[in-house]
């Protein structure tokens, strides 16, 4: 209703005049809060006010539940501003109702009936209604959150375990979720026997089709109600926290799906997504591209990243699909795409709405990380803002690990011919604040599991496989493992069903899984393996010209002197007596080796430690070591004399 009266809506507005001032310069971050259905007393009456951006709407109403879904009973309010704002206190309605807006487009005359953009709980798909909710939990993670900080930073260990909830594990017999309550014992549990500092989920935030795996989202301000409710996502991140690990959430800023109760055409026009095709509409996800040249849509998107923050507690956002924001022509061919201004192909308004969204996560919450899937080669992706950055304060390297897998997947007899998969990674390793990443992507659509992936007979399967972790653990970056890889899911990842754990009674595979969790263990206890993961003190090669034997060693070292020398043979053949030099004389103990038995190895191995020698590879000391088959083992140093090796370092604890 324009101007008029309601017989059972109040004119009455949350939103301030600065407000809205905010909200259509794309600075407001935490709209969230004026925006939506808010449980509120107004005159000694309780009720929910409701609030809408549909500026080309002829006229909103709220529908449901209370009113039997009918028209004509409960019209908003415009507000008179020019902000396309609709708004109304309706009194009675309570936490659990359900409702729409039923909006009228002000150029055809034709009805749509939305869910709220800002509901915080949704029914359960596929129904798509918005639930009227009111946030009530008593949060217990106060010793995580004053501790975070330093958890969190750049120069800490991020061991990250990559998991989507509806098939992790599900209720017996295979055909039901866990709730977020009860996945959440199994999961804290299996995390820390496991050793994982972190949890990155896939999304979680509402969404229509369960075959997206969270990433066609419709409602952006709720977490699935698939798994149960707004409380009971709370309380999963709060027992996380509680058993000392990190949470780290997908979030999809870059498109949205085109379903009719979503944001496309939200009030008859092309109000969230670009209006020319070419700039909205995504061509591989059918999908529509924020419009973020709209102040509106970027208050939206920033109060969205902030809201997880402040009401779930996330520790960090790891961002979808960046590329597909910065290029215009991502995914189009010639004539597909609309060049910017300036006759490129970057798209200006994403890459200030970027520069824009990670300045205000760091300004809130300098105990956060904001990481980027970017899979191109664009420059100072996780470089601060100020020096022309995008201010990430990390990024996936997507070129780390299809060079890795692709050399994992060669016979052995063929690895020596690409020995530069291997060691290319080190060209460029500090480029950027990278993040090691063996996620979902490569474990579906036809791309089997990483297990399935590794050549040989069985042993050799397991052999490789404990020898890419026992690598990427090594390498300087972060850590990610997608759920199974622990170990050893055999079948190709679906979310149509829960993880084999009944695997894990087989010798090889609770051998993988030990592994994990000794190199979990010895990662984070060890800082030479993270504390200068971005900085190139904190590496030195030892020899990675023996392409012919398919062997690399490098040393790991930190700010305090300590060393651990890495040492990895790609091949079945074990190497005997095999020289690597080391800058300290004394003995070096072995302290992993994943030839082990333990592990499902052979048990060749060096008795736990070995005595340097002369030197060798340009170093004053070497070592005489054996070299399992497929297989990588880890000295620790002795300790430094005085003054060796203790350089400061300056490593910042996040970059924005």
């Amino acid at each position: 209703m324009e101007n008029g009266k309601s017989e059972n809506v109040v004119r009455h507005s949350l939103l301030t005049g600065f407000d809205v001032y905010l909200f259509r310069q794309g600075r407001h971050f935490r709209i969230y809060e004026k925006l939506g259905a808010h449980r509120i007393e107004l005159d000694g009456t309780s009720g929910t006010h409701f609030a809408v951006w549909a500026p080309n709407a002829q006229q909103v109403e709220v529908i449901g539940d209370f009113n039997s879904w009918s028209s004509g009973s409960h019209p908003l309010f415009r507000r008179d501003d020019g902000s396309g704002i609709w708004e109304g206190f309706i009194p009675g309605v309570k936490e659990g109702n359900l409702y729409k807006y039923r909006i009228t487009s002000s150029s055809t005359g034709l009805k749509f009936d939305k869910g709220d953009p800002f509901a915080l709980s949704w029914e359960v798909p596929p129904r798509t209604a918005s639930i009227v909710y009111r946030d009530s939990y008593e949060w217990g993670d106060l010793e995580w959150m004053n501790g975070r900080q330093k958890r969190n930073a750049l120069d800490s260990p991020f061991s990250i375990y990559e998991v989507h909830l509806g098939s992790w594990k599900m209720k017996e017999g295979g055909r039901k979720w866990l709730e977020y309550t009860e996945v959440a014992d199994g999961l804290s549990l299996h995390l820390s026997k496991a050793g994982f500092t972190h949890v990155e989920l896939m999304p979680v935030m509402e969404h229509p089709f369960y075959g997206s795996w969270g990433y066609q989202t419709t409602g952006y301000f709720a977490p699935t109600s698939r798994y149960g409710s707004p409380e009971g996502f709370k309380r999963f991140v709060d027992k996380l926290h509680r058993s000392g690990i990190g949470v780290i959430l997908d979030w999809v800023p870059s498109h949205f799906p085109a379903d009719e109760h979503g944001l496309a055409y939200f009030d008859g026009t092309h109000l969230y997504e670009y209006e020319d095709p070419r700039k909205g509409f995504h061509p591989d996800w059918k999908s529509y591209i924020f419009d973020y040249g709209k102040g509106e849509v970027r208050s939206f998107l920033v109060s969205n990243a902030l809201f997880w923050l402040d009401k779930y507690h996330a520790d960090g956002l790891r961002v979808d699909a960046v590329a597909s924001m910065i290029y215009l022509d991502y995914s189009r061919k010639d004539g597909e795409w609309v060049p910017n201004e300036f006759g490129g192909k970057e798209n200006l308004e994403a890459i200030s709405f970027i520069r824009t969204l990670n300045e205000a996560v760091y300004s809130n919450y300098p105990d956060v990380q904001v990481i980027a899937e970017e899979s191109t080669a664009w420059p100072m992706v996780s470089r601060p803002t100020y020096l022309g950055g995008l201010g990430f304060g990390m990024k996936w390297n997507m070129g780390w690990m299809h060079d890795v897998l692709g050399y994992f997947s060669l016979d052995p007899i063929f690895r020596k011919y690409h020995h530069d998969k291997l060691t290319f990674s080190i060209w460029y390793a500090w480029s950027e604040n990278f993040v090691l990443s063996l996620s979902h992507d490569e474990v579906v659509y036809g791309k089997r599991s990483l297990l399935s992936k590794m050549p040989g007979d069985e042993w050799q399967k397991f052999a490789n496989m404990r020898l890419l972790l026992g690598y990427m653990f090594a390498h300087p970056g972060k850590k990610l493992l997608f759920m199974g890889g622990e170990f050893g899911q055999w079948h190709e990842w679906s979310h149509e069903r829960g993880l084999d754990w009944g695997q894990l009674d087989r010798p090889l595979n609770s051998g993988l899984f030990r592994w994990v969790s000794d190199l979990n263990k010895f990662y984070r206890g060890e800082r030479c393996l993270w504390e200068a993961d971005f900085s190139p003190s904190g590496f030195q090669w030892v020899d990675f010209r023996d392409w012919e034997a398919s062997t690399i060693s490098f040393l790991r070292k930190s700010g305090d002197g300590d060393l651990v020398l890495a040492a990895f043979n790609f091949t079945p053949v074990p190497r005997f007596n095999y020289v690597v030099g080391v800058p300290r004389m004394g003995t070096w103990r072995e302290v992993l080796n994943s030839d082990a038995q333990i592990y499902g190895g052979s048990g060749l191995g060096n008795l736990g430690k070995v005595e340097a020698k002369s030197g060798s590879h340009g170093m004053p000391h070497s070592l005489s070591i054996t070299l399992p088959p497929l297989g990588c083992v880890y000295f620790k140093s002795p300790k430094a004399h005085s003054g060796e090796g203790a350089e400061h370092r300056n490593v910042p604890k996040r970059l924005s």
